[in-house]
């Protein structure tokens, strides 16, 4: 199989044919005092992954799960026509309004179904939405990576919760609805926009960076300081998600859809 360039946190990505990746365990180098125990704890990951792609079966928001790949004790996933939403975004590619509103609606279209199954995602920003050329020659989103998820009725919670922007350091450190819902307001702000908030151009890449910004965000959420959305089209429902003014993803899905019609 072909190696891919790309790494998740616990995983490897190969090309197992093609229009057909396969996730697998993380390889750990072998001189790691840790190395059973760790690649035992990426090795649970993604079967916890695969117990949660079952679950949500077949929908035109999810990354179409594709079966297990024995031989790697990883899974099959459906790879994307043009990579994830965050790389998408800054490639610099034109994006229309239209296009924006779209994805802003299909992002939480893919919330309210993954609730709806009884799962919470927990780590909702646009790396894991992967856009993808449907047969109807449009760019559509697949929400994907489960493997921090919560899943309740069988037994799995990983308790990961996401990065700024796209936690409320208010919160509990729970994994529940009102975490995805809060990050869906951070999400539709940076379709909308083309950046994080608090943020100009890409997310940070260093070390360094990343310490700068997230202690930054971390400390105007904190204190309930938002960038200003008043002027932004669908800024009333990003601002609702962030002061936790929505019980459920479907309100999001409602009033997002009626500024659309």
């Amino acid at each position: 199989m072909e190696s891919l360039t790309y790494r998740g946190s616990t995983s490897d990505f190969f090309r197992f044919s093609s229009g057909i990746i396969v996730k697998s365990p993380m390889r750990v180098w072998a001189g790691n005092p840790n190395q059973q125990k760790l690649e035992e704890e990426m090795e649970k990951a993604i079967s916890f992954e695969q117990q949660v792609l079952e679950k949500l079966g077949d929908h035109p928001r999810i990354v179409p799960y594709l079966g297990p790949h024995s031989s790697s004790r990883g899974i099959k996933l459906s790879e994307a026509s043009h990579g994830n939403l965050q790389a998408y975004i800054d490639s610099g590619v034109p994006i229309d309004n239209s296009l924006r509103w779209k994805w802003s609606l299909q992002a939480v279209e893919a919330v309210v179904y993954v609730h709806h199954k009884g799962v919470i995602h927990s780590d909702l920003r646009p790396e894991n939405y992967l856009v993808h050329t449907t047969k109807k020659g449009s760019l559509d989103l697949w929400l994907c990576d489960f493997g921090g998820a919560r899943c309740d009725s069988v037994g799995l919670n990983v308790s990961h919760l996401p990065d700024e922007p796209f936690f409320d350091p208010r919160m509990p450190w729970n994994s529940t609805s009102a975490v995805d819902i809060f990050s869906l307001g951070s999400m539709i702000y940076t379709i909308l926009t083309g950046h994080w908030p608090y943020r100009e151009g890409p997310p940070p890449v260093t070390v360094e960076d990343k310490s700068v910004y997230e202690a930054y965000v971390n400390g105007m959420f904190t204190a309930g300081r938002f960038p200003d959305v008043s002027w932004l089209k669908g800024g009333t429902v990003i601002m609702k998600c962030w002061n936790h003014q929505y019980s459920t993803a479907e309100e999001v899905l409602l009033q997002l859809t009626a500024l659309v019609n």
